[in-house]
């Protein structure tokens, strides 16, 4: 039964019968849900996601792992939150408890009491795949989907913290809280080089604290860390200091991708000297290698008990493609950069991914892909992103286009097609010098959110959080380019 709640027309103690039937199958509460009958959380502690950094997990590039074991089923006395979520688009919802429930029992007619806005407030109990901008969804934690957001009640987030939640009601217990953080294109040469002689530790230190509050972080490094050869792309040609790795590491970054079209930047020698700087540090690097077989494998990295399997690859071109034995990344040739689709490669791309799926509990796969400077995806994003659903991969994130685009959600995958720059020199258009990081939320395997967190490069392209008119400003980009449920 699907309960939707027109505002003003809701009769209380009625429509809590209706949440408490459709939420509970009428067999776990027989009184009022929320006249006070669901279970209260009461000094339970806090589920919060480790801080510590990721590992690699010792022979995960060649070993099998079994898999996760699933969530346990719903046993006598165990709790999760009652949820209210919103969709993805809306302003971050935070509410008392007391309010809450008035929402959840339809007492609340408009958004006013919630963001300020004056259009009317719907609730729903059972919610389509798609949630409407207008409307509140009420339902178990076990029924949130990556397509939702969630209010914070009482300072709690109910996905991030669920123990400390205030707001139980009988159901399955939520299994571990994990964090996965994902960057987009990191240049640290050129005009940042000369604006930071310090390196990434100066240009990323306002966003430090962002990139440590997840049990794993990884970024698009777009740049060699050696010179030992003449630049290939003239004025474009990009290389870090030495030193990048072990920064990039203080500031909370476990891991990097190098599948991109600046790895080559200044030839196969310093291509080679790039990998050897990251194998004796403090980052694991993925989607580059000394020769095909070295770029084909993904890295398996342990985020505090979850194995996330990294793959990426290059589909813009520029740096080689890595051959039976010459250096380069994992590519695929694709439009609109590479020529039509290589269906031969793709094939190969979609069994790393089916085999990656095998062994880590979460796969999250790095295409660098489509054209710059716009919102729009091309339509071969869309289909390689499907092939790599289909495969396997739980979050595709992809790079390149500078510029932000358009989230999607194809049987359970969240494709974010580009997050924009991280940081980098381009400072001659506003879209170029804004993005989005990607914190993906999961309980066990289960993905059950997907946040974005805006920010803008200042004029000496260090990366800052923004809040209000310019954080909408941003994810305005994001939502007006997203289909399926991101889309408002």
């Amino acid at each position: 039964m699907r309960e939707t709640v027109t505002p003003g027309a809701a009769d209380g103690p009625r429509h809590a019968r209706l949440v408490a039937r459709s939420l509970l199958a009428g067999s776990l509460l027989a009184g009022s849900v929320l006249a006070g009958s669901l279970v209260a959380c009461t000094g339970r502690t806090a589920d919060d996601p480790a801080s510590g950094p990721a590992t690699p997990i010792p022979g995960a590039a060649t070993g099998p792992a079994s898999p996760a074991a699933p969530a346990a089923p719903s046993a006598p006395g165990t709790t999760e939150p009652l949820v209210l979520a919103v969709h993805p688009s809306r302003a971050p919802v935070r509410l008392t408890l007391r309010l809450a429930r008035r929402v959840a029992d339809g007492r609340v007619a408009s958004w006013r009491r919630l963001t300020g806005e004056s259009a009317p407030l719907r609730v729903v109990t059972e919610p389509r795949r798609r949630l409407d901008p207008g409307t509140v969804a009420v339902l178990p934690a076990s029924e949130v989907t990556a397509g939702m957001a969630p209010v914070v009640v009482d300072g709690v987030d109910p996905l991030r913290r669920p123990g400390a939640y205030p707001w139980q009601v009988p159901g399955p217990a939520p299994g571990p809280v994990r964090t996965v953080l994902v960057g987009g294109d990191v240049m640290l040469g050129r005009g940042v080089a000369a604006t930071h002689p310090g390196g990434a530790g100066a240009v990323l230190s306002p966003l430090a604290r962002h990139l440590r509050s997840a049990d794993l972080t990884v970024v698009n490094l777009e740049s060699t860390l050696s010179t030992a050869g003449p630049p290939r792309q003239g004025d474009d040609s990009f290389a870090a200091p030495a030193s990048t790795p072990a920064a990039l590491a203080r500031l909370g970054v476990d891991a990097v991708s190098l599948a991109n079209n600046h790895t080559g930047d200044f030839g196969p020698r310093a291509l080679r000297e790039t990998l050897d700087t990251l194998a004796g540090g403090p980052l694991t690097s993925f989607g580059a290698g000394r020769d095909l077989r070295a770029a084909s494998r993904p890295t398996v990295l342990d985020a505090d008990g979850l194995r996330v399997g990294l793959l990426a690859f290059n589909a813009i071109g520029e740096t080689p493609a890595a051959g039976r034995r010459s250096p380069g990344a994992l590519s695929l040739r694709m439009p609109p950069r590479t020529g039509p689709l290589d269906a031969h490669g793709l094939a190969l791309i979609s069994r790393l991914v089916r085999r990656l799926d095998r062994r880590a509990d979460v796969v999250v796969v790095m295409p660098h892909w489509g054209d710059q400077y716009t919102h729009v995806a091309v339509p071969a994003q869309r289909l390689v992103a499907r092939r790599l659903a289909a495969a396997g991969a739980d979050l595709v994130v992809g790079g390149h286009p500078h510029w932000v685009q358009g989230l999607e959600l194809p049987g359970g995958t969240v494709v974010a097609h580009s997050l924009g720059n991280l940081v980098f020199d381009m400072d001659f258009m506003e879209q170029t010098m804004e993005g989005v990081t990607l914190t993906a939320t999961f309980w066990g395997r289960e993905l059950k959110e997907v946040r974005l967190t805006a920010y803008r490069l200042d004029d000496r392209f260090r990366p800052r959080l923004v809040g209000g008119a310019a954080r909408r400003a941003v994810l305005d980009d994001v939502w007006r380019h997203s289909t399926g449920p991101f889309a408002p």
